[in-house]
């Protein structure tokens, strides 16, 4: 029965079964379409493509310059717009910041590629 079906790409059941149009992993929830799976797991699943602000594409190492003024808690000044960060790291982030930095002045955090452009 599982000698046809693909294994779960996020953990590696072997343990999948069909659900209408989808595959499902009774290990770990995941779900996706037998397509794209097999399309992801040939091509790098766990590459991520992360766009700054105006489309290009960012990379670990980066230097980016904010492009809008944030507001920062616990903070009197936030950080103003055109402030330069270097050494950027993509990361899984929460709610949307999926770039880990440290700012100068402000210490270690975490930004949304949405308020930054490649320098």
């Amino acid at each position: 029965m599982s000698d046809n079906l693909p294994p779960c790409p996020q953990c590696s059941s072997e343990y999948t079964y069909e659900m209408n149009a989808l595959m499902v992993c009774p290990e770990c929830g995941h779900e996706w379409v037998p397509a794209e799976g097999d399309s992801a797991a040939s091509a790098g699943a766990g590459e991520r493509v992360i766009k700054d602000a105006v489309g290009n594409v960012l990379n670990d190492g980066d230097t980016v310059t904010v492009v809008k003024a944030l507001k920062v808690k616990g903070s009197v000044s936030g950080i103003k717009a055109g402030t330069k960060v270097r050494n950027i790291r993509l990361v899984d982030g929460v709610d949307g910041h999926d770039i880990d930095c440290r700012i100068e002045g402000f210490g270690a955090m975490q930004l949304k590629s949405s308020v930054v452009k490649k320098a």
